[in-house]
């Protein structure tokens, strides 16, 4: 599935993604590109030929979300900005149980400290846009925001700050034109998934409440960020849109 009947119209625009290398990120990069995009995307490798995904006709830069220096570097250096997409994310870090407090701390800084310090260091380009319906900053959180997922408790900590902080970040930034909204992904088939993708004793709950009962795909989250930057969602700010196959209403 994709966007072959959606269209969006980004010609022109500016788009960073970070964490753009694979998954839902990789996914909303293209797809940025496709509606006619300069986009840029972070990764933590030095060159993105290292990655076994196709990044062609994306620009490309180092990026840890770790390091306050890189994050206030890429924000310098950057340019002209009218859409970010926080996507760079991580749970079990290091493979680390995150009820080990240093973990903890470390999950928190990756999936929310380093979303905002990104969110920080593009503002005053985010604020120079000239975009119709306004610049955007777009968060990735997740239904671990809104559900007690025991396997990864500082995740869901920062996913569960990621909602709160793009309200905050909403009511804030109005004034500068920039409008501020976040995308909550259910069960999708990525490379951070993947260790529970064939694990049904650990998914088996959930596909027995959730409606569409399957796995979603990067490629149906994207739809949904390039809507919630567009003109079309002018008048849309501090929303979190969970894209979950309706397990959140079931």
């Amino acid at each position: 599935m994709g966007l072959s009947r959606v269209r969006f119209d980004f010609s022109g625009a500016h788009v960073l993604v970070t964490g753009g290398t694979s998954g839902i990120g990789h996914a909303i990069a293209r797809a940025f590109a496709d509606a006619g995009a300069r986009v840029i995307v972070t990764g933590r490798k030095l060159l993105p030929s290292e990655y076994d995904v196709d990044l062609s006709g994306l620009e490309y830069a180092t990026l840890d979300v770790q390091d306050p220096a890189a994050i206030a570097s890429v924000g310098a250096t950057v340019g002209a900005l009218d859409v970010l997409v926080n996507n760079a994310g991580a749970n079990l870090p290091g493979g680390k149980s995150e009820y080990d407090p240093d973990v903890f701390a470390q999950s928190v800084n990756i999936n929310l400290i380093g979303a905002y310090r990104m969110a920080h260091a593009c503002h005053a380009a985010l604020a120079a846009s000239a975009f119709e319906g306004g610049a955007s900053v777009l968060h990735v959180a997740s239904m671990a925001s809104y559900f007690g997922i025991t396997m990864v408790p500082g995740y869901g900590a920062a996913k569960a700050g990621v909602v709160q902080m793009t309200k905050t970040l909403a009511a804030a930034w109005v004034k500068d034109g920039i409008r501020v909204n976040a995308v909550a992904p259910g069960l999708i088939r990525t490379r951070m998934t993947a260790r529970i993708q064939d694990l049904p004793e650990y998914t088996r709950k959930d596909f027995e409440r959730m409606p569409f009962a399957r796995w979603g795909t990067p490629e149906e989250v994207a739809p949904a960020a390039l809507f919630l930057a567009s003109p079309a969602a002018s008048y849309i700010t501090g929303q979190t849109l969970p894209i979950d196959g309706g397990y959140s209403i079931a």
